[in-house]
């Protein structure tokens, strides 16, 4: 058996993500039939100058869309710029055959905003501080006719 050592670390290297993504890949396509982990980013950049200003981050795996992270700055909130990089994600998230989406937020964050644009909450999670817990939400992403 081969000697192991477990290391934690605050900062992912790019050959390690590339090591464990090929391996759930390989892991997926044998049990699945197919492997079609990909990433999802809609990416806000300024016209003028090209500096990304917000937006969002997430992937794609077996017919379901993982929105991971989203920001917008104070300025731009309340613009329809939100929406309009949320639409962008799930319009993607459709046309690479994902039927459903899923994403957590904070209490503090966003619920109402995911709410506004048609997703649902399924559960929460109370964190140690009081008043604070993540939100976990689905949409189903119901196909153009």
């Amino acid at each position: 058996m081969t000697q192991s050592v477990i290391f934690i670390s605050d900062s992912a290297e790019p050959e390690f993500e590339r090591i464990i993504g090929k391996g759930l890949d390989e892991f997926n396509e044998q049990i699945a039939g197919r492997s079609d982990r990909r990433p999802l980013c809609v990416i806000l950049r300024d016209s003028i100058t090209n500096e990304v200003l917000g937006g969002a981050v997430g992937r794609t795996s077996l017919g379901l869309a993982f929105l991971d992270l989203f920001h917008l700055p104070a300025s731009l909130r309340g613009s329809g710029l939100g929406t309009k990089i949320l639409d962008a994600f799930e319009v993607e998230a459709r046309q690479r055959g994902c039927s459903s989406a899923v994403l957590y937020t904070i209490s503090f964050q966003a619920p109402g905003f995911y709410e506004k644009n048609g997703w649902t909450s399924f559960g929460e999670i109370s964190s140690e501080r009081e008043g604070i817990s993540r939100v976990f939400m689905t949409k189903k992403l119901q196909h153009a006719r």
